[in-house]
């Protein structure tokens, strides 16, 4: 088998991998919570709601440990599986744009954005639910997105990823400092926001899943169209318009998708730290820098990641439970770390 097959074929069985470690996790997450409940009652409780006329999601007829499942459970893994596939791919795509191994969505002013306006729809009308500030808050992250891009491009020119950077970081530091503002006004919407701000797939009922999930779905096929201009974008702005690629078309393109998933996924659970900065990297272990597989694989392994920390955070402190952005920095960032110190990053 030639050298290329053979990359070809342990990316498909690593892809097949994680394929069934997800569903693991997957079936971990409904079958796992605060309240123990017998494997019999968790399959009957799924199978009975794939069969209800209204969905899954709605179908309320059953036992008390069946409306747990199909009202609780089934909500939040999906909204786990979709919000991680979408910030393991926004991470790859900033990182992969601004051409920065210690980028995420947090550099381009995005999570900042939208937690200026979720902060202020609390603050003016007293939202607390998710479903209600939720387009508040994916509203601050597409605009952050815009602003960011249009700063980046000022003077004519496209935008590079150092001026990305830098209009980002500026964005960012702006942004803060009004949520910060805005939640020392009000008490209420300090203790919302604080709610909302820690990263948590709780709380969330199947209308939030249903509100974000068309915009996931596009960001991704954006993002998966943005792929094969992303390998040569990382070639230099130079060699790529040499082969016929449309700098700016191109990054447009990668950032809508990218506005359109960490909008979407932060809108609905909140700023999650560290899982866009480390996945791509531990993708790149078997991917390399080729973004056709690595996209798909930061998706997955971000699904895997946030799942596997949420079924922990609901494990290590019954009958209470900690959100699944307190686990991930809690755990995730001392192996990054070492991770880091014992393999040199992949350079971008």
């Amino acid at each position: 088998m030639t050298p290329i097959g053979t990359v070809r074929r342990r990316r498909l069985i690593g892809l097949l991998a994680l394929t069934a470690l997800l569903g693991l996790a997957v079936i971990a997450s409904v079958a796992i919570g605060t309240r123990l409940l017998p494997p019999s009652t968790v399959y009957d409780a799924v199978r009975a709601g794939l069969s209800c006329p209204d969905g899954p999601f709605s179908c309320r007829a059953g036992s008390t440990e069946a409306e747990i499942v199909r009202g609780l459970r089934l909500p939040r893994t999906a909204l786990a599986l979709v919000c991680g596939i979408a910030l393991g791919v926004t991470g790859a795509l900033i990182q992969g744009y601004t051409r920065n191994p210690l980028s995420d969505a947090g550099l381009l002013g995005l999570n900042s954005g939208a937690a200026l306006l979720a902060a202020s729809s609390m603050h003016l009308f007293a939202f607390t639910a998710p479903e209600q500030y939720i387009w508040f808050a994916f509203a601050g992250a597409l605009i952050a997105g815009v602003v960011v891009f249009s700063a980046s491009s000022i003077g004519g020119g496209t935008a590079s990823p150092l001026s990305l950077v830098l209009a980002g970081a500026a964005v960012a530091a702006f942004l803060q400092a009004m949520t910060n503002a805005v939640v020392s006004l009000d008490v209420t919407a300090l203790d919302a926001y604080r709610f909302w701000v820690v990263g948590s797939v709780a709380g969330r009922d199947a209308a939030v899943f249903w509100q974000v999930l068309p915009f996931l779905a596009a960001g991704l096929i954006l993002a998966v169209a943005a792929g094969p201009g992303l390998n040569l974008l990382s070639l230099g702005d130079e060699v790529a318009r040499g082969l016929g690629v449309g700098i700016g078309r191109s990054r447009a393109l990668g950032l809508a998708a990218v506005v359109l998933l960490c909008g979407g996924a932060t809108a609905a659970i909140g700023p999650i730290a560290f899982l866009g900065l480390a996945v791509p990297h531990f993708a790149r272990i078997v991917t390399g820098p080729d973004y056709r597989w690595l996209i798909p694989y930061s998706g997955m392994l971000g699904a895997l990641l946030l799942l596997s920390a949420d079924i922990v955070g609901r494990v290590v402190a019954r009958p209470g439970e900690l959100e699944v952005g307190v686990m991930l920095a809690v755990v995730g960032a001392p192996f990054f770390i070492a991770f880091v110190r014992r393999r040199k990053l992949v350079s971008l």
